[in-house]
């Protein structure tokens, strides 16, 4: 019998998606499903590195929510909760889904469905809560900022609710803790990662121009260049 395989992703959500979909196609015995940030590989388990195919994940993500809208948005709000070990936990949810009769069940199979949903709606909790405090202020050009610190990683899931209620104008969420932010330029939203100092934040915005302090930022620390993956899901589809 082959051994079970230690799978290493990028982090993103899309890449989780794209490792279920290796995992299925190649038929893959799975140990774990890790970040490449956080690998501890298990003393027998040969690790496979998964690369991201945004083909791929879409093909996932569409199969499930063909299956269940409900189960999709589980499975991504779970994913954001970054609670350890939450993509092995999601995997199993997802084989199940698509096991055969003939199959032996996903052991604990209650018990993992009842962890994403609670893991789900703690999620769902703090983008409301998030959602309802973030404080912006008027940058000199015009950009409303805010910044905050949410529990989890909810930053993808608030933009519809501030484009709605900033209508026609630009604004920008900064994760202080997770050291990225996303902005609506008007036509779309970008998630742009970079690390803005506790003074940028909280100092005095009016005399403060926010594209420029982004691009500065962004060209003196090329660690930070680039953008962060958003999710292939859009909002609608999520919430």
């Amino acid at each position: 019998m082959e051994n079970p395989k230690v799978l290493i992703y990028d982090g993103s959500f899309n890449g989780f998606l794209t490792t279920v979909f290796k995992i299925f196609e190649e038929k893959i015995p799975v140990a774990d499903i890790q970040k490449n940030k956080e690998i501890q590989k298990g003393l027998f388990s040969e690790a496979i590195t998964v690369f991201t195919q945004m083909d791929k994940a879409r093909r996932v993500w569409n199969s499930i929510q063909n299956k269940s809208n409900a189960a999709i948005k589980s499975i991504y709000f779970g994913f954001l909760s970054e609670t350890k070990g939450i993509e092995l936990l999601l995997y199993q949810y997802i084989r199940s889904m698509y096991a055969n009769s003939n199959e032996n069940p996903v052991e604990g199979l209650s018990e993992i469905i009842l962890k994403i949903q609670q893991l789900s709606r703690m999620v769902a909790r703090e983008k409301h809560r998030i959602e309802a405090i973030a404080n912006f202020k008027i940058s000199q050009d015009q950009i409303y900022f805010s910044n905050v610190s949410p529990g989890f990683d909810v930053l993808p899931l608030i933009s519809k609710y501030f484009r709605s209620k900033f209508h026609g104008q630009e604004f920008m969420v900064y994760d202080q803790k997770r050291k990225y932010a996303i902005y609506y330029n008007l036509y779309t939203v970008e998630i742009i990662s970079l690390e803005l100092s506790t003074n940028d934040c909280t100092g005095d915005l009016s005399q403060t121009n926010i594209k420029q302090l982004i691009n500065n930022k962004i060209h003196s620390h090329s660690r930070y260049s680039g953008q962060r993956q958003l999710a292939i899901v859009s909002e609608k589809e999520a919430v």
